[in-house]
């Protein structure tokens, strides 16, 4: 079996799809993507996939290793994200080939179906407390949502306060034992983050997610000192290299790879084994289309650590175009009581429409970041 041609659609809200060909007539899928970034990682594909033509599609250890390693340059969310697509690709022609999902061929599940939890509140978080009770009653377990708008360094009480009133409506209005996932989202510099996560223990979340930027992790030592609250990071670090340190140190309690940014299911597979030596969880970072949550669940299905998979199903980010549009069979992502079952057909374990695919990547999408500012003009983090 050869790899003949590949396609590449960018198709709304803010995704990018690949569709690699091979001559025995097997097809399969990836999700390479940068949010913000789509033509720039469809160029790295376009370079990248220049080696691929002709090649077989099932070494794809060997393909991985040759993509990353024989650039003099390596790494970073663009390069990363290119192959993690094209990697994704691999393994779903892969499975088909056998007939066999892809966690069949990665070790086999030791599980069969894994906690979900779904985004609350927007951008700039409002009106959380009511958002939290429709998703609770539609069958999810937990919830996740930004804590702040933007921050300076040091800021007011006023903002912390608004925080806590956010976080007390949503505990308020689903109960005490809901998940609750903060989202800092690396808005929060470090003197802020120690006060924020010392408010934020009575109301016992199931995280606090990015507290810091990842070039900040050393502080996560310092905010690990002030809380007893776990600590998630890891969806701005794009490989096993970039985890090494952050695993080491030992101040981290999840990890949040992202299979579309992180080198997709073969170098995800390793950063969670190396997390598991750590005694450390895995919840796979994906508020992306379809592709990317099947290779997260693929994933997840053979990773003993892995304890909830983040889903874009209702994300703020999805006008217009959600999770379930681009697929043939929308059971596959069936949620039932807070969970969803590890798809168990060949490859990824879903079919793509097609057809819709590239209906809707006629008329694509030119998504970006939003820029915020402080008041005084200065460029803030979003």
């Amino acid at each position: 079996m050869k790899i003949t041609r590949y396609e590449l659609f960018q198709v709304p809200p803010r995704w990018l799809f690949l569709k690699i060909e091979t001559d025995e007539g097997i097809t399969g899928w990836g999700e390479p993507i940068i949010e913000g970034r789509a033509e720039t990682v469809k160029t790295a594909v376009k370079e990248l996939m220049e080696y691929l033509i002709g090649k077989d599609p099932s070494r794809i250890e060997d393909h991985w290793n040759m993509l990353y390693r024989s650039g003099f340059y390596r790494g970073g969310p663009i390069l990363m994200s290119a192959i993690a697509g094209i990697d994704q690709a691999l393994w779903d022609i892969k499975g088909k080939y056998f007939n066999a999902p892809i966690h069949e061929l990665i070790g086999g599940a030791c599980r069969d179906s894994i906690r979900v939890y779904s985004w609350i509140g927007g951008d700039r978080p409002s009106d959380v407390g009511k958002a939290a009770k429709s998703v609770v009653e539609a069958g999810f377990t937990a919830v996740k949502m930004n804590a702040t708008e933007e921050l300076q360094y040091i800021d007011s009480y006023e903002k912390i306060d608004q925080v806590i009133e956010r976080i007390s409506a949503v505990r308020e209005s689903v109960g005490p034992y809901i998940g609750i996932g903060i989202d800092f989202h690396g808005r929060v510099h470090k003197p802020m983050a120690k006060i924020l996560a010392k408010e934020l223990e009575p109301f016992k979340p199931m995280f606090i997610e990015e507290p810091v930027l990842p070039q900040n992790n050393e502080a996560l030592r310092e905010i690990a000192n002030h809380t007893t609250i776990p600590i998630a990071t890891g969806e701005r670090m794009f490989s096993r290299w970039d985890f090494k340190p952050l695993l080491m140190d030992g101040y981290v309690d999840i990890i949040q790879p992202d299979l579309s940014h992180a080198g997709g299911i073969t170098e995800c597979k390793k950063i969670l084994s190396m997390a598991e030596a750590y005694d450390v969880a895995a919840a796979p970072h994906c508020p992306l289309g379809p592709i990317a949550l099947a290779a997260c669940l693929q994933v997840d299905a053979t990773s003993h650590n892995a304890f909830i998979q983040e889903q874009s199903l209702g994300i703020h980010y999805n006008v217009g175009n959600d999770l379930l549009d681009y697929i043939l069979d929308r059971k596959v992502f069936e949620y039932a009581d807070g969970y969803v079952k590890i798809p168990q057909g060949p490859g990824l374990g879903i079919e793509v429409d097609e057809e819709r695919v590239r209906k809707l990547a006629k008329v694509g999408h030119n998504w970006k970041n939003p820029v915020w500012r402080h008041e005084d003009g200065s460029i803030a983090e979003w």
